[in-house]
């Protein structure tokens, strides 16, 4: 259990959007950020490992210098903040859809605020990145880092549902450059996705991380999905 503190409260074009901090009463002192999207959980500051593994995972798998990244959902920053560790990324394009998540970060509002705010290598773009993603390519990335929907099978909007086909991921190709890692994140296993990616790339890397959920007392386990070439 904990304390609770309602930071932002804000409708958009996916529905209630609500930013609270916690102290969690078993552990005095711990503060954690949440948001929740229709009075849904969506994410949390207290668990990160899978966020921060996307990214981490990714920049493992190529080996350049100088890398061009995009990240697919601010969310609370944790995503771009582990690709934005590494001195081999040059720069870091997150593409948002909701103005009111951006303003939080703009405002000081999440946890990564402050090192976020004064990286220069940081750009945030207010768009769909699914959008983006199926049109002609205005430049080609070295990463791209995929963390919007709960799942393959679970979106927060249906815009997205072609991504996942074996037609949105030839279109998103498009837009990594040679050597290029496409990287997604799940809350859940995707059969259809799986074999989506094996049609359209020639190696595909299905990695699970799991976590001791304090909160419920279980093992929580999420999904994330690597492609190239």
């Amino acid at each position: 259990m904990s304390k609770s503190n309602l930071v932002a409260y804000e409708s958009s074009p996916l529905g209630v959007l609500c930013l609270r901090r916690r102290e969690l009463l078993s552990q005095p002192g711990t503060i954690v950020t949440e948001v929740t999207l229709n009075h849904e959980f969506l994410m949390s500051s207290l668990y990160t490992d899978s966020e921060r593994a996307l990214a981490e995972t990714a920049l493992a798998m190529h080996q350049g210098n100088g890398l061009q990244v995009m990240v697919g959902g601010l969310g609370l920053g944790y995503t771009a903040r582990e690709a934005l560790l590494s001195d081999r990324v040059a720069r870091v394009e997150v593409v948002e859809l909701l103005p009111q998540v951006i303003g939080w970060l703009e405002q000081g509002l999440i946890p990564l605020s402050p090192e976020l705010q004064s990286e220069p290598r940081l750009v945030v773009t207010q768009g769909d990145v699914y959008g983006r993603l199926a049109s002609p390519p205005e430049q080609r990335f070295d990463l791209i880092l995929i963390d919007v929907d709960h799942s393959p099978n679970e979106r927060l909007d249906e815009e997205s549902v072609s991504f996942y086909t074996a037609q949105g991921l030839r279109a998103a190709r498009e837009h990594l450059a040679p050597g290029g890692v496409l990287a997604v994140w799940s809350y859940a296993e995707s059969s259809p996705f799986a074999e989506a990616l094996h049609e359209v790339f020639d190696q595909v890397r299905i990695e699970p991380v799991t976590y001791d959920n304090q909160l419920v007392h279980e093992q929580r386990t999420d999904w994330l999905f690597f492609a190239r070439g």
